[in-house]
């Protein structure tokens, strides 16, 4: 996987030789006030989550139900060669429902009594700096690359605290970089020092993360994305992506995108030895309202393709795979999978913002015996299978006061061959209604 490290550093080059720098942003500034912005998030979250195969030492139902207030502001920059500003938020969430023994959905803190807290709060902000095109930034950030990228599937989105810099100095190309060296739930917890912990590999606290990557447009229809990360004394990973579109007609297109990842263990190795090659690709056609895909997932390795956790709670959104879905992400050791997806866009029949999606994912061949039994993945056994269904509808209003308000509904089955497979865990179905509604206000 040498050529991947380098591949950023190679869509750099080859931009840099064929196009110059365009228009400088900063110089566009209109100040720090002037160019602000300031957004209030309402997101109404219902979580259902019904184990099929618990034994009774075990939860087996969880459900809550939470609001939450979500306040982002981004200052301007002043004007001048450097310019300088602050970005920050603040969240409140309020608890619903949350029954008793049903908590644990990661939708709300859980106090030292046992039970989900009634409401809990946070804010956190970060300063910039910009010259051109590349800003930097340091504080309480949310980075979203596909090597290190905090969770947003709850309530609120996970924040990290470090540096950022993203640079556009080149069209068509945008870099971006970070070290960071804490990390903060957002829903589960409001602990701003929390580890950067694994997904599947327990809670290892990886000290520091640094990453490097960017994305070249070859065109509207081509661009390449290459990133690498180091946690520290846990692992090196780098990432590739080529997404590329073909228009067919003007309601027709066909859509390639493939995922890579290459993860191997960094000094202290703290999850053990870890060698891991795991892609995945997909084609998609599109006819008018109708979108068909299917894609194909594999994992070579005797460690699931891991990647990272918030303290320990609620997972992070660094696993750019075509099948990572709902609840699983078919990313068990040696794992192979197929998915099959339908969606359907009804504003070719009237119904403008209402959409729906089916898709059903299979694994087999799941196979951890080989990993490294002083290791943190010594739990997957041989001959694992398991299957998803999702099945997802959402309308967006499209006009009036209520504007971009949205409602999203979810269900998922998932079902696994749990013997020998501890890993895998009870067979479960899943709802959750989502319902947001933005607001700017600045």
């Amino acid at each position: 996987m040498q050529v991947m490290k380098w591949s950023a550093l190679a869509i750099a080059v080859t931009a840099g030789t064929t196009q110059l720098a365009f228009a400088s942003a900063q110089s566009d500034s209109k100040g720090f006030v002037e160019d602000s912005n300031l957004s209030l998030l309402n997101k109404n979250f219902y979580f259902n989550r019904d184990f099929k195969n618990n034994d009774s030492t075990s939860q087996s139902y969880r459900e809550e139900w939470a609001h939450g207030l979500w306040a982002d502001y981004a200052s301007g920059y002043t004007q001048g060669t450097v310019g300088f500003g602050v970005d920050a938020h603040a969240a409140l969430g309020i608890k619903l429902d949350s029954g008793d023994g049903t908590n644990g959905t990661g939708l709300l803190p859980i106090g030292e009594d046992g039970t989900s807290d009634d409401d809990y709060s946070y804010a956190g902000g970060a300063v910039k700096a910009r010259i051109s095109n590349t800003e930097l930034k340091y504080g309480d950030l949310i980075p979203t690359a596909p090597v290190f990228a905090t969770g947003t599937a709850r309530l609120f989105p996970g924040s990290a605290t470090g540096f950022q810099i993203l640079s556009s100095e080149i069209e068509n190309l945008s870099i971006d970089a970070g070290h960071f060296t804490a990390i903060r739930d957002g829903s589960f917890s409001t602990n701003s020092d929390g580890e950067v912990t694994l997904a599947y590999g327990g809670a290892i606290d990886a000290t520091s993360v640094d990453y490097l990557g960017g994305t070249y447009s070859f065109s509207d229809n081509f661009s390449a994305t290459a990133y690498g990360a180091k946690l520290q004394d846990v692992w090196n990973q780098y990432y590739g992506n080529l997404n590329y579109n073909i228009p067919l007609a003007d309601d027709q297109a066909l859509t390639f995108d493939f995922n890579i990842y290459d993860t191997s263990d960094e000094g202290d190795a703290l999850a053990g030895e870890i060698d891991n090659t795991t892609w995945s690709l997909a084609a998609a056609y599109t006819l008018g309202a109708h979108k068909f895909t299917l894609a194909r997932q594999e994992v070579d390795g005797d460690v699931p393709m891991d990647y990272i956790s918030m303290d320990g709670g609620n997972a992070g959104d660094s696993i750019w795979l075509n099948n990572s879905v709902q609840y699983s992400d078919f990313n068990a050791p040696n794992e192979k999978s197929w998915q099959a997806r339908y969606d359907l866009d009804m504003t070719t029949y009237g119904v403008p913002g209402l959409s729906f999606m089916v898709r059903y994912i299979t694994g087999e061949d799941i196979d951890g015996t080989d990993a490294d039994i002083n290791g943190a993945y010594t739990y997957f056994g041989d001959g694992g299978e398991e299957w998803e269904r999702n099945i997802e509808a959402k309308y967006v209003v499209q006009e009036g006061a209520a504007k971009d308000l949205s409602v999203r509904v979810r269900h998922s089955t998932w079902r696994a061959n749990t013997a020998g497979n501890d890993a895998l865990g009870s067979d479960l179905d899943e709802i959750r209604v989502i319902t947001e509604y933005p607001l700017d206000i600045l």
